[in-house]
């Protein structure tokens, strides 16, 4: 009797099959390390592209930033400029009133100077040089004035009395014409604006 092992011969052929030639094997392994290298290169492709739309995102943020920072740094330039101008108006206005305080003492020392029944007709001044017309009752009142205007700290010694002379009026009757010269001393003075005005400043 002949037996022949059936078994055997299939585990034999369950061998044989399962070993995977070695062409195929490099050709498998060629086409994974190919496969991982396309999705590598992919993901590589595809995080470049989400940088570089990240990066135009934050180029289009700095570009509008940019223009609202040049409008607000045009509005502080207007502002800065609108500034000094009103800064040298403010200036301006200081130096004329600073300016203006200086006549306003000069002439209210003239009218502490006026003594009682004389007024001045005109007053003009030149430099420092001032000349003051005007008339009075008596000699009396005219060397009052003058010795008045000498005590005053807003004139110079001496106060010199350029002429004198009778005049008749039909109201006041005899009157003094005279015009008188003095120097001024004080550096807060200046020079009166509008010269040959007439002041009618009576006592």
């Amino acid at each position: 009797m002949i037996r022949i092992n059936l078994l055997a011969v299939e585990r034999g052929t369950t061998k044989r099959s399962a070993i995977i030639p070695a062409a195929h094997r490099v050709t498998i392994g060629a086409s994974l390390i190919l496969l991982a290298t396309v999705l590598a290169v992919g993901w590589w492709f595809w995080s470049l592209r989400q940088t570089s739309q990240q990066l135009d995102d934050d180029i289009a943020r700095a570009e509008i930033e940019t223009q609202q920072l040049r409008s607000v740094l045009a509005q502080v330039q207007k502002f800065e400029a609108r500034k000094a101008q009103l800064q040298q108006r403010v200036t301006l206005i200081e130096q004329l009133r600073r300016g203006q305080s200086g006549p306003v003492h000069l002439l209210d020392e003239i009218s502490k100077a006026l003594p009682d029944r004389l007024w001045l007709t005109e007053l003009s001044q030149k430099g420092q040089e001032m000349t003051l017309a005007g008339m009075t009752t008596s000699l009396t009142g005219l060397s009052d004035f003058v010795a008045n205007l000498e005590s005053s700290a807003w004139f110079k010694k001496p106060v010199d009395i350029i002429d004198s002379e009778m005049a008749s009026d039909p109201k006041n009757g005899d009157l003094v014409k005279f015009s008188v010269k003095a120097t001024i001393s004080n550096p807060e003075a200046p020079a009166v604006p509008v010269a040959g005005a007439t002041l009618t400043a009576a006592k």
